[in-house]
């Protein structure tokens, strides 16, 4: 069905059944024409003004429009002594009123009227306590004058007009409408709340303005940011001018719209089309492009798109697929890589005229591969839509799905890209002088943010995945029989919680900001590390995004530099590699590093720990491998022949036996000791227990 539109809406029909909809969620409250808010609102309110008795909401340093007009009139003085020394009315209060007794017209400078005004400039200018203390009576108030035509305004109206002087002011800078239209704009505005203050909706197409009163609850009810009501007016007038008829109109989706309004109108879109199209899998599951967020399932990946599948019986496969997925937990950016995967299987196919599941056999498959590896060789993207593809076959196949589906369209582990051997991928650790100026002191004082250095600290002592670090719980830490401090997490791949054991110091840091985070949200969270923004009641945890782009600031700002002496790269993830090669070199078991890491193999814990070459050289000159003539021997580790090289030398060495162990001096040399293999100077060369 179409609705009211705006002159100007084109041909434009919003979609059916909206309108129904709006009538029925917009509630009682945010139905009026104009909308008004209390200071102490969650989302539209703001703190009150810090000048005490005012009351009203604060726009900027912590004053309400009004006193921060006067705090500038007084030349800027320090805030704390303006608040404690001005007084709490301004505007439509008797403080507008000339200061001259009897006197009501409004203001124009040093608190007189015009007229007193020119009469105090003509006297030169004088104190002006004294100026009003030695007043003429000639130039005092005779009679009283006419009031403002604007209903409830205390102030007299200009001498021969209708209007105060700020009333008159204001028509003529909203280019001097009709003297009725103008003031029938005040009826609705609450008394005592400045119209600035206040959401004015009239002169709005009937369905433009129910749908800016829903994206208004809407944003009342998410609670995530404060939306100033000056903000909405403005929108609101940007609407008017353009004469829209829908905030759907499509010439609204785009730089059309201002950049300060473009937030709003963007929220409020996005909201009516939620509202319009439905949520849950009955809506959403027919539709080529699938929101995620409609399907209730938050995270990275804001949607997963099905329309670049032109085989309909494929694309059937692909959402059944992706459903299914998703209702067990799979990330919805990792349901985008499987979709991904089919996608460019259906691109394919469709080159190649197949017409149905029954001939994607191994032979196709194969081709396929072939394809793939003439495209992706080399990259990382390479197994990963072969692992995606090779998962949705065995899906496909399990459940049933699709029973034309050839037995041998099959998937096997050496169909997969070459994986690098264990040990052979290029070390991902930070380097110990990087390490050395990341952990200077100083540096760490610079952080500007005391969560962002927190949060370095856990993943660098404790080796936690950023994701991990930062859905930390308020009451992370907890404590062993003996008082131990250990920090309680979720680990977010394996989906299971570890502890790991930290220090004091660092459990004195969790403490710290425990104390920030219910400083600012009283009600306390559920998260150590909540988002700093966008976040009204705490609810939301900080994004791993916010984190990088803080740590990318810090690395640049402290000038944290590489051997070659440019800057440094690094990321989140290279603390947690850090990590486990510092224990592995600090002869840490490897089976320990594993538990500490909460690897689910000591395969992957490989890939984490490198021996340094330092750690290296140390373990080779305390094992130093010699030849019968003691010298060192050459051999290639890596050579085919290396291990049985190594045994012809040991063979080439007699040891000779102890009662205290043996020696292991090579036979051809001469022991220089007075009672071999019994002295303190022969411990070195033998392995011998001295009584």
């Amino acid at each position: 069905m179409s609705v009211p539109a705006g002159p100007d809406a084109g041909e434009y029909r919003v979609p059916g059944g909206l309108l129904e909809k709006l009538m029925s969620v917009v509630r009682p409250e945010f139905r009026a024409d104009v909308l008004a808010f209390d200071a102490a609102d969650p989302v539209f309110g703001s703190p009150a003004c810090m000048v005490g008795g005012c009351g009203r909401p604060s726009s900027s340093r912590g004053l309400c429009v009004g006193h921060e007009g006067r705090w500038r009139s007084c030349g800027r003085p320090p805030l704390e002594e303006f608040a404690a020394t001005t007084a709490a009315g301004f505007a439509q209060s008797a403080l507008l009123h000339c200061r001259v007794p009897g006197c009501g017209y409004g203001v124009a400078a040093m608190n007189l009227c015009n007229h007193h005004a020119r009469h105090w400039i003509k006297a030169g200018r004088p104190g002006i306590d004294g100026w009003l203390g030695a007043l003429p009576p000639g130039l005092a108030a005779a009679g009283r004058g006419r009031e403002c035509a604007v209903p409830r305004c205390p102030v007299w109206a200009q001498p021969g007009g209708t209007l105060c002087r700020v009333h008159q002011r204001a028509w003529i800078r909203h280019g001097r409408p009709g003297m009725d239209e103008w003031l029938a704009r005040f009826a609705g505005f609450r008394p005592g709340l400045p119209a600035h203050e206040q959401i004015d909706l009239r002169g709005l197409p009937p369905a433009l303005k129910l749908e800016l009163q829903y994206a208004l609850q809407h944003r009342r009810d998410d609670q995530t940011v404060r939306v100033r009501p000056r903000e909405v007016r403005g929108a609101v007038g940007f609407l008017r001018k353009a004469k829209a008829g829908s905030v759907l109109d499509p010439g609204l989706d785009g730089t059309a719209v201002p950049a300060a309004h473009r937030g709003l109108l963007r929220y409020a879109r996005r909201v009516l089309e939620d509202l319009a199209e439905g949520a849950g899998w009955d809506a959403g599951y027919p539709r080529d492009t699938w929101k995620l967020r409609r399907l209730g399932i938050s995270g990275k990946g804001a949607e997963i798109r099905f329309g670049d599948i032109p085989q309909p019986w494929l694309k059937d496969l692909a959402k059944r697929w992706a459903r299914w997925r998703l209702s067990t937990g799979v990330p919805g950016e990792r349901a985008q890589a499987g979709i991904r995967a089919v996608t460019r299987l259906a691109g394919f196919l469709a080159a190649r005229d197949v017409t149905a599941l029954a001939q994607v056999d191994r032979a196709l498959l194969e081709r396929y591969l072939a394809d793939l590896h003439r495209e992706l060789a080399g990259q990382d993207i390479q197994g990963k839509q072969t692992g995606q593809l090779a998962a949705f076959l065995t899906d496909t196949r399990r459940h049933g799905w699709d029973a034309t589906l050839p037995p041998d369209a099959v998937l096997y582990p050496e169909d997969y890209p070459a994986a690098p051997k264990a040990g052979s991928a290029l070390p991902r650790h930070v380097a110990e002088h990087v390490m050395q100026q990341a952990e200077d002191e100083a540096r760490l004082a610079s952080w500007d943010n005391s969560a962002y250095r927190l949060i370095t600290l856990i993943l660098v002592q404790c080796g936690l995945r950023i994701s991990s670090a930062l859905t930390l719980a308020f009451d992370c830490v907890t404590r062993d029989s003996q008082g131990a401090p250990y920090l309680r997490y979720y680990n977010t791949k394996m989906k299971r919680e570890a502890l790991v054991p930290i220090d004091e110091e660092l459990a004195a840091g969790i403490r710290g900001q425990q104390e920030r985070v219910t400083s600012r949200w009283p009600a306390q969270t559920p998260a150590l590390f909540p988002r700093p923004l966008r976040n009204i009641t705490g609810q939301h945890t900080m994004t791993s995004g916010t984190y990088r782009d803080a740590l990318y600031r810090w690395l640049e700002r402290c000038d944290i530099r590489d051997e070659h002496g440019e800057p440094v790269h690094l990321t989140p993830h290279q603390w947690r590699h850090t990590l486990g090669t510092r224990l592995i070199n600090r002869d840490v078991p490897q089976h320990v590093v594993q538990k500490i890491l909460d690897h689910d193999s000591a395969e992957m814990t490989a890939l984490y720990a490198r021996l340094s070459d330092k750690t290296v050289r140390e373990h080779w000159e305390r094992a130093r491998k010699v030849g019968a003539s003691g010298q060192p021997v050459q051999i290639n580790p890596d050579g085919p022949l290396g291990d049985a090289a190594w045994t012809g030398q040991q063979l080439s060495r007699a040891t000779q036996a102890l009662p205290n162990g043996y020696c292991q001096l090579p036979v051809v040399k001469t022991c220089p000791h007075a009672n071999s293999c019994f002295s303190e100077q022969c411990k070195p060369s033998c392995k011998v227990d001295m009584p």
